[in-house]
Order: structure tokens, then sequence, then C-alpha cells
């Protein structure tokens, strides 16, 4: 039997366990809100972006965080970049 595994779909889910809020999800699960700070998975889910929202037209990217293991270890790493 097969196991697919799709980081993507706990993307959904992952932010709210490290981050303890209830993600805004956008961009067809690939990019959440929390608070101001936006959350994107890019380059073939491989680069977690965090950027800060000015508004709805202004977005400022803060860092990247590159994810090597699991997307949960990615968001701890963000949320300590975030709150550094």
């Amino acid at each position: 039997m097969r196991k697919i595994v799709d980081g993507a779909a706990d993307f959904v889910v992952a932010p709210e366990r490290v981050f303890g809020t209830e993600p805004r999800v956008l961009d067809g699960a690939r990019s959440v809100l929390i608070g101001d700070l936006k959350l994107s998975l890019e380059a073939g889910e491989r680069e977690l972006w965090l950027i800060r929202m000015h508004s709805l037209a202004l977005e400022e990217r803060v860092a990247m965080v590159e994810v090597r293991g699991s997307i949960e270890e990615a968001l701890v790493e963000a949320r300590e970049v975030a709150h550094a």
C-alpha cells in the first residue's frame, strides 16, 4: 500500500498548533495569515516565507525558513524568527 504525504495539507493545520491561533487560509492552502503575518510555502514547498502585511496591497518579506524536515519544524523556526 502506498502512503501519500502532502506537506501542504499539513500546512493548513500545523500553524494553529505552533502559533496557538487559528490561521486564515489563503492562496489555495499555500499561505496562511496569522494576525498581520503571512506564512507562504514556495519553491515546491521547500521555502517558508514570513511576510508582514501592512495593508491589503503592501507586503514586506521579512525572512525565509528552509523546510528541511516536517513543516511543523519549519513553523517553529519561523515563530522564533517572527518573535525575535
